[in-house]
C-alpha cells in the first residue's frame, strides 16, 4: 500500500477551515480514482510538548504509489488539488510514500509471507512487533 498524507497548519479561522474542508474538499477528494480509505485526525493534533502548529493530518491510502500518481493526474484529482487554494491558506504539506504494517502482536506465518513478498531483502524476518 501506499498513503499520501496532507498535514494542513492551524488556520485563522478553524470553523471556516472545517465547514469547507467537510461540506466541500472531502466529498471533492472521495471521488479520485483509487482511493481505498481516507483518514482525519480528530481534535487538536499533538506534539510531544503539546499542542502542534498542524491543524489537521489527512491520510488518503491507494494500492501503490504509481496509483497515487494515476490518480493525482485524473481529472479527480487535478480538481482535489486546486481546490486547497480555496481553504488551505494557512498552507499544507502534501507528502506520500509507500507503507508497511507493523503489527504489534505476536508473530504469525502470514506476516512473514507478507513481509517477504513485499520487501525481498528484509529476507524471512516479520516486520510485525514484537516478533
Amino acid at each position: 500500500m501506499a498513503k499520501l498524507f496532507a498535514i494542513y497548519q492551524q488556520p485563522k479561522d478553524a470553523a471556516a477551515f472545517d465547514k469547507y474542508y467537510y461540506n466541500t474538499h472531502v466529498p471533492l477528494a472521495k471521488t479520485i480514482p483509487g482511493l481505498r480509505s481516507y483518514e482525519v485526525t480528530r481534535g487538536d493534533v499533538m506534539g510531544m510538548a503539546g499542542k502542534h502548529a498542524t491543524y489537521l493530518v489527512a491520510i488518503l491510502e491507494f494500492d501503490s504509489l504509481a496509483a497515487i500518481g494515476a490518480a493525482m493526474a485524473s481529472s479527480e484529482g487535478q480538481a482535489t488539488a486546486a481546490d486547497l487554494a480555496n481553504f488551505a491558506g494557512a498552507g499544507v504539506d502534501v507528502m506520500m510514500g509507500d507503507t508497511a504494517a507493523i503489527y504489534a502482536a505476536p508473530c504469525r506465518a502470514e506476516h512473514v509471507r507478507q513481509s517477504r513478498a513485499r520487501w525481498p531483502e528484509v529476507g524471512l524476518r516479520c516486520l510485525a512487533l514484537p516478533c
